[in-house]
């Protein structure tokens, strides 16, 4: 339980020392802090459209985040995950142009064809390390490379629409993720139906962590992978495997962000997401609940950044550096450790002593 609470505290710890450091930057530009986060936090949430547009931006941020937390699980860091949704999003792209089935038989293969997408180009730097003992840092910035100059030539020699040189041509609106009742409520925007698969992403792979012995034994294999061998767990197949759900994820992101957010791929651009998921995994802890919520708070912080800088002419890059600094005081945790440690043992010494003081002057009392 403690751990918990600290990994909480941590994070809020974290959150508030970013946005104390933004304060500070738009002081030193001559601007009203004050002002700033009012409209930074407003952009977002002002209305049903800015929920619905934060609540898109999430999605995919949420998928990402989930995609390295599950790696960072087993001691692997998936830094490949921007080639992952660029692979993921081609396949989803690919289904939403060229498969017609009824609605919900559509959406399940869209769905596959996006997490088979990523899991192959997750699989390869798994299967790299467990074999060759590649770290999958290079291996997976390589298949980032890879992807980008895959997606940049694929794009326009087969989905390059009419008149479009940089860009595949768009996705008819009733193939994409989005949904009219959802519009609806929501009022426009970009909100689409991967918010259920996000959801449901984050449920079952908590699920998967907590409550099978697979969860257990990648969480074993990230402890110490020495120590799972020698206890009869299969060490490569557990890095394999976790790369394999790690590159799914990421590809699922893909899926939202170019067939949900997005109607189509643009050529030459490396989705930024992939490197953003880091933020929300290391401020969610790796905890997919955690996680969940770490990627609602930075889809705000991206969808409200624009409005910030429209209304009072804040550079939208104070909101990126807010991050950075979160990032940055997040990989700094042990020292937030040791600090809220520190205050609980005090807090436990006070206790025993007020009670240790109450029991004498009641025996007092009582003679």
């Amino acid at each position: 339980m403690r751990m918990k609470s600290n990994a909480f505290l941590i994070a809020i710890s974290a959150v508030v020392l970013g946005l104390i450091a933004g304060g500070v930057l738009m002081m030193a530009i001559g601007s009203n802090p004050f002002e700033g986060f009012y409209y930074l936090f407003r952009g977002g949430l002002m209305n049903m459209e800015r929920i619905g547009n934060t609540l898109a931006t999430a999605i995919t941020l949420v998928l990402v985040g989930l995609s390295v937390a599950f790696a960072f699980k087993t001691g692997l860091f998936n830094i490949g995950a921007a080639g992952q949704i660029l692979v993921g999003g081609l396949c989803a792209t690919l289904v939403a142009h060229y498969v017609f089935l009824p609605r919900p038989l559509y959406l399940l293969v869209i769905i596959l064809a996006a997490f088979l997408g990523g899991a192959l180009w997750g699989v390869i730097p798994g299967i790299l390390k467990a074999k060759f003992n590649v770290h999958e840092v290079v291996a997976t910035i390589m298949m980032n490379w890879i992807a980008y100059w895959s997606i940049y030539y694929f794009v326009p020699a087969y989905l390059k629409g009419p008149s479009l040189e940089t860009e595949s041509m768009s996705i008819a609106i009733e193939q994409t993720l989005r949904s009219p009742w959802l519009t609806k409520i929501f009022g426009g925007g970009y909100m689409n139906l991967g918010i259920f698969v996000a959801i449901i992403a984050v449920l079952v792979i908590k699920f998967i962590l907590d409550k099978t012995t697979l969860g257990f034994e990648l969480k074993a294999v990230g402890s110490n992978r020495f120590c799972a061998e020698y206890a009869g767990i299969k060490v490569n197949r557990n890095v394999v495997i976790s790369m394999m759900i790690a590159g799914g994820l990421a590809g699922l992101a893909g899926m939202t962000y170019y067939t949900g957010y997005s109607r189509n791929i643009q050529i030459g651009v490396m989705p930024q997401m992939g490197f953003d998921g880091i933020a929300v995994a290391l401020l969610g802890a790796s905890n997919p609940i955690g996680v969940f919520f770490s990627g609602l708070f930075f889809g705000m912080l991206q969808s409200g950044k624009g409005f910030m800088n429209a209304m009072t002419e804040v550079p939208p890059e104070i909101a990126d550096t807010i991050i950075a600094t979160i990032i940055y005081f997040t990989a700094t945790s042990v020292l937030f450790s040791r600090f809220w440690d520190m205050v609980g043992r005090r807090r436990k010494a006070k206790r025993e002593l007020k009670a240790s003081q109450e029991q004498d002057i009641e025996e007092v009392s009582h003679e």
